[in-house]
């Protein structure tokens, strides 16, 4: 049996958790962080920015001795958060599509003749180089300050990756490459196939120098664990998943998957990992009754992280790739006012002020941390009805 090297960064309680209408309470995170580490992964996500009970339980499991990092949206106040609970590494994860980053940049929302329009608009060439150069700006600038003035070891998440121009996916890994220790390949809503994952991954490794690569693929199709091993055959050193493969959507790479088909298959077992753990963690998710919704299912089509939302409101294809499939907006944790204004404008039609979409966010993630729960249309409508948003 060949024992290789490869890092596998764990997320089942951050990106595994957004999977809509899943809640983990505080003590089962707990239980779990420490069933993960006995497994021997690299790391542990814990997310701090969500709200006040996910910070204190980074400080919490900081505090007990594991191995905790935190994926980071590029935020300032975001990377000091996450030092100040004790973490020594994060991920920070910005966009790298032209689709994303057209809906994202700052710039382009402010300019009128750009409202309502998508990048499958008439979109000129010179504006899709504003956008990526405005990213490379942003990011950049936010990996110097997380490595060089807060002092933490960074790894980029180029989310959407696998939708990005691939000269500017490159351009992307040199610019960023002096900052970061890896830099995480996304395939964010599913597309790659096995063949498309190896020639990826492959040539652009042959493009590119000084950085290492992770993958961190969704199952939308059914294909994340495939996508997941020719990845790794050609190249990639470090895999972040979940154990059994929960998360947004049709869920994650599942981590165990992963693990057990490069032993069965390939004969590699991962240095470090002690498989003899796998199962306690596994089975603890079982027993709360967790599993992902299966790939082209209706229950696959929900989405409760509000960054999300707020790209449905204005681009259908952005994190929906199914023609035939309807969104389902769910409200929680992990929920954004863009959830409510979904709700209200494109469901409803009967838009709210702003300022009632963030109280409503407000309430909400405050209820959904109280009561340990998700919350339906129906249930939110409910509310408002009965005044509580008031």
């Amino acid at each position: 049996m060949e024992t290789l090297p490869i890092k596998i960064y764990d997320d089942t309680l951050r990106d595994g958790e957004q999977q809509a209408g899943l809640f983990f309470s505080y003590q089962n995170k707990q239980k779990l962080a420490h069933l993960i580490a006995q497994t021997g992964v690299d790391g542990v996500d814990i997310m701090p920015c969500v709200c006040e009970q996910e910070a204190e339980l980074a400080k919490t499991l900081v505090s007990e001795g594991l191995e905790i990092f935190s994926a980071t949206l590029m935020n300032r106040q975001f990377i000091d958060l996450a030092k100040d609970c004790g973490v020594k590494r994060i991920i920070l994860i910005y966009a790298v599509s032209d689709r994303l980053l057209f809906l994202r940049d700052p710039q382009i929302r402010q300019v009128k003749e750009f409202k309502g329009k998508t990048i499958d608009d008439d979109i000129s060439g010179n504006v899709i180089e504003q956008i990526r150069q405005n990213a490379i700006d942003v990011i950049a600038e936010h990996l110097h300050y997380a490595t060089a003035i807060a002092g933490l070891r960074v790894d980029f998440a180029a989310e959407d990756a696998s939708r990005a121009d691939f000269d500017f996916l490159v351009q992307c890994i040199r610019s960023f490459s002096p900052y970061i220790e890896n830099f995480i390949l996304c395939d964010t809503v599913g597309i790659l196939t096995p063949e498309k994952s190896y020639i990826w991954v492959n040539d652009l490794l042959q493009s590119t120098t000084g950085v290492a690569f992770g993958v961190h693929y969704h199952n939308d199709m059914g294909m994340a664990l495939e996508n997941t091993l020719q990845s790794l055959l050609a190249g990639a050193t470090l895999v972040s998943g979940t154990f059994c493969g929960i998360g947004e959507r049709a869920g994650n790479i599942p981590i165990e998957q992963v693990l057990n088909g490069l032993r069965v298959r390939f004969g590699i077992e991962v240095k470090g990992i002690n498989y003899d753990a796998i199962a306690p963690v596994t089975d603890y998710i079982e027993k709360l009754g967790v599993r992902p919704a299966p790939p082209y299912s209706r229950t696959s089509q929900s989405h409760e992280t509000g960054t999300h939302v707020n790209c449905l409101f204005s681009d259908p294809n952005s994190f929906a790739i199914f023609p035939h499939g309807s969104i389902d907006v769910v409200f929680g944790k992990w929920s954004g006012a863009s959830n409510f204004q979904y709700l209200f404008e494109k469901q409803m039609h009967n838009p709210q002020p702003r300022t009632q979409y963030e109280k409503m966010r407000s309430v909400i993630k405050s209820l959904a941390v109280e009561q340990e729960r998700y919350f339906t249309a129906n249930e939110v409508l409910e509310l408002w009805k009965n005044g509580v948003f008031k």
